[in-house]
């Protein structure tokens, strides 16, 4: 296996721009979060940690969305009674070797049991760009040098204990990149 990039990075105004609407779930199993490392197959080396979610399909709510990635992407199954939020709203530009993606997150969390995670769901790109996932603790979160994707993954654990102040908006945010935007 080569460590060659799959894609030659290119200035952001000559990659592919691509935008959606997408879900992000914070799974919280008592002080322990379900994450997901990721990768861009442009840098063989460069890794990031990430709550499970995606793009909301035509014709799905969002909650119906944030069911549907998380039976994909960890085996989770919840019913939407049990979806707090959304909690938080924000636009995400993330610059990748292959593109820049646009996306309008919605944020939500979830509490259940610790469970063992069932990747089998996992699309052909997220086989090949999630590299592992598990979970942490808060108290790792909060001392980790690691790059965690929202880099306040703490405050919307905190943020969903205040529903009065739900949609919480966040704005634009083009900090989680592996190549400029």
């Amino acid at each position: 296996m080569t460590n060659e990039p799959r894609f030659v990075p290119l200035p952001p105004e000559q990659r592919p721009h691509r935008s959606r609407t997408a879900v992000r779930v914070v799974i919280l199993a008592g002080d322990e979060v379900l994450l997901f490392e990721d990768s861009d197959p442009g840098y063989a080396d460069v890794r990031w940690w990430v709550t499970p979610g995606g793009g909301i399909d035509p014709g799905e709510t969002p909650e119906q969305a944030a069911i549907r990635e998380l039976q994909e992407e960890t085996g989770l199954h919840v019913l939407e009674p049990q979806l707090t939020g959304p909690v938080a709203r924000r636009v995400a530009v993330h610059g990748y070797s292959d593109q820049v993606l646009e996306q309008e997150e919605l944020f939500y969390l979830v509490l259940v049991p610790k469970f063992v995670v069932d990747v089998s769901g996992h699309t052909e790109d997220e086989q090949l760009t999630l590299k592992s996932h598990r979970w942490w603790t808060l108290a790792e979160l909060a001392d980790t040098n690691a790059w965690i994707w929202p880099r306040y993954l703490l405050d919307l654990i905190e943020w969903a204990e205040h529903p009065e102040d739900w949609v919480r908006e966040l704005g634009r945010e083009t900090d989680e990149s592996t190549l400029a935007v």
